[in-house]
Formats: C-alpha cells, sequence, structure tokens
C-alpha cells in the first residue's frame, strides 16, 4: 500500500505535485469553494447526502451508513471508469474531502489498492483553508507591490491587461472577483466568486509570484463588489509605491462608455443599478439622471457621475488610505486606445 496522509500546510506546500487534485465533496460544496486546480468526483452528490442525513436523523446511523455505503461504492467505480481507467501507473493523485476524510478515504482506498500513489489531505478542505489563510500574509510580505492609481475610467484595467500580455507580473482583483469594483461595477451574467473562492483565487495567483520581480496591483478598496481582500493584502497595497495614471475627461467619458457598453445597451438596467447612489447623491439627482438615460443622454450622464460623485470620493479616499500616493509617478497614455496602453505599459516595464 503507498497511501499518504499529509497535513495541509505540507500539502499547501506542495501543491503543484499533484497530476490530479480530487474533491470528493458533493458539487455544492465545491461550487462554494475548491482547491485550485482541484476536480470534482462526489462520492456522495448534494440529492444523496441529504437522503443519508435524513435516514441518519429518522432511521438510525447503521442503516445510513449501509446505505450511504452502497451509494459512495457506486459513484466511485462511475469515477475509475470514467476518469482512471486511462490513468498510467505512475499517476500520482490528491484527495479530500470537508473535514472527517470518510468521503475521500473511502475514493483513496480504492485507488491505493489498485497501485496509484495516493496522497489524502488530513483534515480536509476546511484544515486546508485554514492553513492557507495563514499562508496568505507570509506571501504578501515576500512580495513587492506597484499600485496602479487614477480615477476611474482612466484605463486602469486596459493597462494591467497590458503590462501582464508584457511579461509583467500583475494581481487582477477585479477579474478574480468578477466585478469592476464601483458600485455600478456588478458584470451582467457573471456572478461573483463566494468569499471562500475568492480568498482561494488570491492565494493561487500569489504563490505564482517570483517575489524578485515586481508585481503590479490596481488600486482597490477593501472591497471589490461583495468579496473582502484579505486584509494584509489589502495593508501591503496600501503602503506600496504607487503610478497615478490620467486620462483627459472625453477619453475617461469614451472608456467607459465602452467599457460599459452594457449600459448603454440596456438603458432600463443602468437605470435600476442608478437607485443604489440615491442615499448618497439624493433622489431629485439620481433622478434626473435617469431621466437623461431614458432620454438617451448616456454619454452627460457618465460626465455627470465622474465629476459629481466618483472623482472626489475616489481622491478622498487615495489620500486618505495610500501613504505613497502623494508621490506617485505620473503616467498617461496617447489615448484610451489598447495600442496606447500598450506602448505605456513597455515605457513602464522598461
Amino acid at each position: 500500500m503507498s497511501l499518504t496522509i499529509l497535513n495541509a500546510a505540507d500539502v499547501l506546500a506542495q501543491l503543484g505535485s499533484y497530476d490530479t487534485i480530487i474533491d470528493a465533496r458533493s458539487e455544492s460544496e465545491f461550487e462554494l469553494d475548491h482547491l485550485p486546480g482541484a476536480v470534482n468526483w462526489p462520492t456522495l452528490n448534494d440529492e444523496e447526502r441529504v437522503l443519508i442525513g435524513t435516514m441518519y436523523v429518522q432511521v438510525n446511523q447503521f442503516e445510513a451508513k449501509k446505505r450511504g455505503a452502497a451509494m459512495a461504492a457506486r459513484n466511485i467505480a462511475n469515477h475509475i471508469e470514467r476518469h482512471v481507467i486511462s490513468k498510467p501507473k505512475d499517476w500520482k493523485p490528491l484527495t479530500y474531502c470537508w473535514r472527517g476524510g470518510k468521503r475521500s478515504g473511502s475514493l483513496s482506498l480504492i485507488l491505493d489498492q489498485i497501485g496509484f500513489r495516493v496522497t489524502l489531505v488530513a483534515g480536509g478542505y476546511k484544515a486546508f483553508r485554514a492553513a492557507m489563510l495563514l499562508d496568505i500574509p507570509l506571501r504578501v510580505e515576500r512580495l513587492q507591490f506597484q499600485v496602479i492609481c487614477g480615477t476611474t475610467g482612466s484605463g486602469k484595467t486596459r493597462l494591467l491587461q497590458e503590462l501582464a500580455s508584457a511579461g509583467a507580473q500583475v494581481l487582477d482583483l477585479e477579474a478574480l472577483a468578477s466585478h469592476r469594483s464601483s458600485v455600478l461595477g456588478a458584470i451582467p451574467g457573471r456572478p461573483q466568486p463566494s468569499q471562500k473562492h475568492f480568498d482561494s483565487l488570491v492565494w493561487d495567483a500569489l504563490r505564482q509570484f517570483d517575489p524578485q520581480r515586481v508585481v503590479y496591483v490596481e488600486s482597490e478598496s477593501k472591497k471589490v463588489g461583495n468579496v473582502a481582500i484579505p486584509t494584509a493584502l489589502v495593508e501591503r497595497m496600501r503602503a506600496s509605491p504607487c503610478l497615478d495614471l490620467t486620462l483627459p475627461m472625453d477619453e475617461r467619458v469614451g472608456l467607459l462608455m465602452e467599457d460599459y457598453d452594457f449600459f448603454v445597451q440596456d438603458t432600463a438596467h443602468f437605470c435600476d443599478r442608478l437607485d443604489v447612489l440615491t442615499e448618497m447623491r439624493g433622489k431629485a439627482v439620481v433622478n434626473g439622471w435617469k431621466e437623461q438615460v431614458i432620454a438617451g443622454q448616456v454619454r452627460g450622464v457618465v460626465h455627470e457621475l465622474l465629476t459629481q460623485h466618483y472623482d472626489p470620493v475616489y481622491l478622498q479616499s487615495m489620500r486618505r488610505n495610500f501613504v505613497q500616493y502623494g508621490q506617485a509617478r505620473a503616467i498617461s497614455p496617447d489615448d484610451r486606445s489598447v495600442p496606447a496602453m500598450r506602448r505605456l505599459a513597455l515605457q513602464i516595464l522598461n
């Protein structure tokens, strides 16, 4: 037998050494969060878990365990038929479940008996997450960040994308969060990850960076939409050197019209989203914006949103929270276009 049981901290350190990371939990548990790169092979699916849990309460544990074992055996057999038959003898899987190890242990035992070199996470997902949360501050401390600052519409995301294309290390928190960070930043059709999954995505990105090279990141607040950035990362960003990206107002409005085209195309949705600003800007102002949107004057509303809401709030926040913002190096592309951002990215890196 070659089954290895490792504690979560050791698994954390060598996560990239496994050929397949197998999450033996149910579909809904997996969707909420999972180890980076994991695949879902439920030992019991959502419906079966409910059935067995009900049997535990209404009948007894022994009958529930028998029924659960039969279900688990069938599911594991299906996973082996579907995914394992083609694996070579030197295939090295890592398996885990929630905490107790029964679901992943059943799968691991059979894989081990076949002859594969199986590793099981002691304490399962719960132990891994605890170790991961402790590891995030350690990784953050080793990295050097350069913060891309700039008012809304100045092209921070476009610049980050071009820096990444040019080979720079980039931490795109908005991409990980599936949100554009502002109060109007929700992206239609793209739900945000759970807080737990966002934490995992951030850790996975951090662990791949070279500490000897700069990591470029956008100046974010503590939250991106509904998910919170790990505290250690927020504090490190706020203490880091800044680059101040600027664009003329007309270019900023044009960029937002392009990047938020779904608002231009769906004015009813735009009006609904504007309601979130009522408490801050007042009902009369928001209703005025909505009337302009309905009249097709979206560009004017975007201009007013920038001058009356976003710019004052952003500049106040930057001066209060980013300690090196006052010494930021000013940078500016020729215009809002991708080629212009690409040229600016190369200038920054060279």
